[in-house]
């Protein structure tokens, strides 16, 4: 991760440099656009990534609009107290990613901008959960659903491999990482 921004009783950053960071802010389960709205109106610049997907119910299939990291949107603020409580009050709002109230984790402002090139480009995009080599994945669709098993990568392509503990045996297959999410 990157370094820690402490900030100071008062409100001022340890560093003495008052220079806007991205941070991510942690809300409450679908309250990402209200959060997003209501900071926007308080004059806080935040960014909220969204991809369109087609949502089927019932009787209809309708275009819609979801976040790319559910749960999350980033704010670029200066680490001082009052701009952080400004935040913090808004309703919707969990906390801003840290190791404490006062300590947040800054986002590289590279990173930013690749999630906000990839968001506004022409790509057909989608939220994708953080899987490791080695994790323990779960079969969403398909024949094997429900299937449980650990990911690895041969050759540049992703098995499933599924393990008999008793057996000291384990078999594999190729699936595509979209197909699996963690357990």
């Amino acid at each position: 991760m990157d370094p820690i921004i402490k900030v100071g009783e008062n409100g001022e950053d340890v560093r003495d440099v008052a220079t806007k960071n991205w941070y991510a802010v942690h809300t409450r389960s679908r309250h990402e656009k209200k959060v997003d709205a209501e900071l926007r109106g308080k004059g806080v610049e935040s960014f909220l990534p969204l991809y369109e997907t087609l949502s089927r119910r019932r009787d209809r299939k309708k275009l819609i609009e979801l976040p790319l990291f559910s749960g999350y949107l980033f704010v670029h603020i200066v680490p001082e107290r009052d701009r952080i409580l400004d935040v913090l009050k808004v309703k919707g709002v969990v906390r801003i990613i840290g190791k404490t109230a006062t300590e947040l984790y800054p986002i590289p402002e590279g990173q930013i901008d690749g999630v906000r090139r990839f968001v506004e480009s022409d790509v057909l995009i989608s939220g994708h959960p953080y899987i490791k080599e080695g994790s323990r994945v779960r079969v969403k669709c398909g024949p094997l659903a429900g299937v449980e098993g650990i990911l690895q990568e041969k050759r540049g392509k992703h098995r499933l491999i599924i393990a008999v503990d008793m057996l000291q045996q384990a078999v594999s297959t190729e699936i595509s990482v979209d197909e699996v999410e963690p357990v």
